[in-house]
Order: structure tokens, then C-alpha cells, then sequence
């Protein structure tokens, strides 16, 4: 039987991976949690799984089949994705490993793609009744503004352009560059946890407000349920082909009752750990759903106004 757990890129994601392994213990379940990396021996993560598995880049050729092959070897029945770049060939190979009893938990193709290019993003924003901050063309800039590849994270790449001077010529013929409304400070910066079961029914989902972020990632946070958690309810259940964890980039306006919609990521956040704590149990509830079968009910008794505030920590990995 297929019933361990892989927590695929695991990087320094120490937090996800207790998650689960306290959420296999509290089910008194056999299984184990593993995870894996490019370069699993400098991965914090990796270390605190029951085991961990190097693999190929996921540029590289051979990556689908290495993960097939390496999931029927350990047994393995549930999949975790945790970075964007692997997300559009794992929802394709979706299939083919749930007919060997591996589940993915991932949402439909066509949601990946979406959420994959921030101008498509932008389109579904405005379908679920969400504005999106405007897109410029070259000839109709507004400054300031700012620009970041289409396909980009983790803010990666994104530059404020406050005049004309600003723009570089590699700006201006990279091809995968978009110009966007500048979001000032009148704006709050939200980020939506939700969970959709496997049916792609919404079953949470959990505004945490960024109170501060370093390198793209929230280092203090706080669970809010104001007036946004009842704006979105109806919104977010427009949401077709989501599936497991998906985070969802607001602006809130700090003193009017408008959103701008700016990005969704249909994967674990790295804030989650937040949700996690406030009762958000995603992590078992993918066990649940996935290895255990179970339905999961509607849940919205997360505790608000749970702070988070991050510190480093060491990991010391002994010569023996």
C-alpha cells in the first residue's frame, strides 16, 4: 500500500515538514515523511524527514521518470509540491502517477497555467470580481510602476521604475517583462491560505496579514478575520480546478472597501505555518483526503490575530 508522504524541493522548509510528521503521528500511521532536493545534504528540511532522496533539477530531461520510479520504490501515495517551476510538468504527470496509487496533491493543468503567468492571473482576478492592479503597454507607462517577469516569484526581478530614466534597455526588449500599476502605501499586503479538497471545493482558507518579509518570504505575520474573510467567501469560491493549498496575494486599501488582486500560487505558501498554528490543519488534511480517504467539512474556526515572528535557527549536520 502507498501510504508515505514526499515533500518534493524541501529547501529550508523545516516547519512543513514537522507539519506532516506531527499530522502522521496524531493518526498513529505507519507511513513515512520524506523529502527531497537537488542537494538534499545542504537542506534543513531534508534533515528533520525519516529519510531524504536527491534529485535531478527539474530543467533536467530525466526529472518525471526519476520521480516516478523513486515514488513506486518507497511506496510513496502522496506527493507535495512546494516551488513554482515544478508545478506545470507535475500537474501533467498528475494522471499517470494516480493510476499507480501516487496522488499529487495539485491543482488542474489549466489553473497551473494560469497562475503562471501574471498577466493570465490578472484575467481571473477580474473574473471572480477581484480587481488587479493595471498592466501597462511600453507606449502608455504611468511612473511610477513596477516591472517583473511574467512568470516570476518570489518577487524575483522586480524593479520599481519611478521616471523614464529608470528604464534600461534590457528592460524594455525582455520579452517577459510586464509594466504594472505602482501599489502604494495607502495598500495592506495580504496573503490568502486557502485549502480546496480534492473536488475543488474551497474547506478554509485563513487572510494573514505580511506585517514584514525578507527575500520574498513573510518573517512576521498576523491571522486577520475582519470585513476581507467575508468579502472573500463568495470570490474564492469561483475558483475553478483548485486543489490542496493554494496562496493568494491581496492589497487591501488600509480605509476603503477596495482589493486589488495580485498574484496566486497554487502550492504551499511559505507563511502556511502561520495558518497551521491558527488550526488551518492542511497538512492532515491532505492525509485525510489522499491516504485515508476521508471528506473534508467546511472549517472557519482558525484563531485571529495569532502573530508570527521568525528568528533563524541552526541545523548541525555531524561528520558521522
Amino acid at each position: 500500500m502507498n501510504n508515505n508522504i514526499l515533500i518534493l524541493s524541501a529547501g529550508r522548509r523545516v516547519e512543513l515538514v514537522q507539519s506532516f510528521k506531527a499530522e502522521i503521528s496524531s493518526r498513529s500511521l505507519t507511513a513515512k515523511l520524506y523529502a527531497s532536493d537537488s542537494n538534499p545534504h545542504l537542506s534543513a528540511a531534508c534533515n528533520f524527514a525519516d529519510e531524504f532522496f536527491a534529485t535531478p533539477l527539474i530543467s533536467d530531461p530525466t526529472y518525471g521518470e526519476f520521480l516516478f520510479d523513486l515514488c513506486l520504490k518507497h511506496q510513496i501515495g502522496l506527493v507535495i509540491p512546494t516551488i513554482d517551476t515544478d508545478l506545470l510538468i507535475l500537474s501533467a504527470l498528475r494522471l499517470k502517477f494516480l493510476n499507480e496509487g501516487i496522488a499529487i496533491a495539485i491543482s488542474e493543468g489549466s489553473f497551473v497555467e494560469i497562475c503562471s503567468d501574471k498577466r493570465k492571473t490578472a484575467n481571473l482576478f477580474n473574473l471572480i470580481n477581484i480587481p488587479s492592479p493595471k498592466i501597462y503597454s511600453l507606449e502608455n507607462l504611468k511612473y511610477p510602476c513596477f516591472v517583473k517577469p511574467y512568470d516570476g516569484s518570489n518577487s524575483i526581478g522586480a524593479i520599481l521604475i519611478n521616471t523614464p530614466s529608470d528604464l534600461s534597455k534590457s528592460l524594455v526588449t525582455n520579452k517577459k517583462m510586464i509594466f504594472m500599476e505602482y501599489i502604494d502605501a495607502s495598500y495592506v499586503e495580504y496573503t490568502i491560505d486557502a485549502y480546496y479538497d480534492r473536488h475543488e471545493k474551497l474547506k478554509c482558507y485563513v487572510p494573514r496579514q505580511r506585517l514584514a518579509v525578507r527575500a520574498g518570504e513573510i518573517s512576521k505575520g498576523l491571522t486577520k478575520r475582519d470585513d476581507l474573510y467575508e468579502i472573500l467567501k463568495d470570490k474564492l469560491n469561483l475558483i475553478k480546478g483548485a486543489r490542496g493549498c493554494i496562496t493568494i496575494q491581496i492589497f487591501v486599501h488600509k480605509t476603503e472597501n477596495s482589493l486589488l488582486g495580485l498574484e496566486i500560487n497554487p502550492r504551499f505558501g511559505g507563511g502556511y505555518p502561520l495558518s497551521y498554528s491558527a488550526g488551518a490543519n492542511y497538512s492532515g488534511w491532505l492525509i485525510d483526503e489522499y491516504l485515508l480517504g476521508k471528506e473534508i467539512a467546511f472549517f472557519d474556526k482558525w484563531e485571529k490575530d495569532l502573530m508570527m515572528l521568525r528568528y533563524d535557527s541552526k541545523v548541525l549536520i555531524h561528520a558521522n
